[in-house]
């Protein structure tokens, strides 16, 4: 299946550069282009079937990324990736809380834009790896006390354990060898914890655990 791809930049050579790097993938598609945020609300919005992937630039004329983002994630099921020349962790904040799937530097890899890609539109989420520390640590800063065995009562006490290793960066194999579960059982539980906290992908839970105060940076 071919994952639909737009674009968003108010440079068109940035465009072109990206358009060129999707497009030689037998994959991805290029379907929509916009140069700022209002434009690419409206094209996205009307476009069927609707774009996958969303590569968002944050600062534009007009509706920036960030805006745009939060009417796309409310609008559609289309992920967002921001990308953006700027390695600062309010955007990064407030690009997740728009409803973000992840946050790239634009002189990222092109091989990392294309994995970035691919993982969005299965349903994980992706953070440039010079952001991720601090992204927790910002955010974390705000919580008062470590774990708080209160903290998110929807969740089961084994949906709160998968989400405290999930916060502190285990991957699902890393999960089930910890638990001493079987994989397709940490699958579920995971997607039980989206579910119940109506997180769009694990950073979005992983972000709610934080301000939650169910983990803390130090704990």
């Amino acid at each position: 299946m071919t994952i639909r791809v737009a674009l968003v930049d108010d440079q068109q050579l940035i465009r072109a550069g990206f358009r060129m790097v999707v497009d030689s993938q037998p994959d991805l598609e290029v379907v929509a282009q916009a140069g700022d945020g209002e434009t690419a609300v409206a094209t996205l919005t009307s476009l069927d079937p609707p774009a996958d992937v969303v590569l968002m630039d944050i600062r534009m004329p007009g509706m920036d990324g960030i805006e745009a983002c939060r009417a796309i994630a409310d609008a559609l099921c289309t992920r967002v990736i921001i990308l953006t020349t700027f390695d600062v962790d309010e955007y990064v904040v407030a690009a997740i809380k728009a409803g973000a799937s992840g946050f790239l530097l634009k002189d990222a890899p092109p091989e990392d834009l294309l994995a970035a890609i691919r993982t969005v539109h299965a349903g994980d989420a992706v953070i440039a790896p010079s952001s991720t520390r601090r992204l927790l640590a910002t955010i974390a800063s705000a919580v008062p006390t470590p774990g708080d065995a209160a903290a998110l009562p929807e969740l089961t006490d084994r949906e709160r354990e998968v989400l405290v290793l999930m916060a502190r960066g285990r991957s699902n194999g890393e999960i089930c060898a910890e638990l001493f579960l079987a994989e397709p059982t940490v699958k579920t539980h995971v997607g039980r914890v989206l579910a119940k906290l109506g997180a769009r992908d694990r950073v979005q839970a992983v972000v709610m655990a934080y301000e939650a105060g169910l983990v803390h940076p130090h704990s």
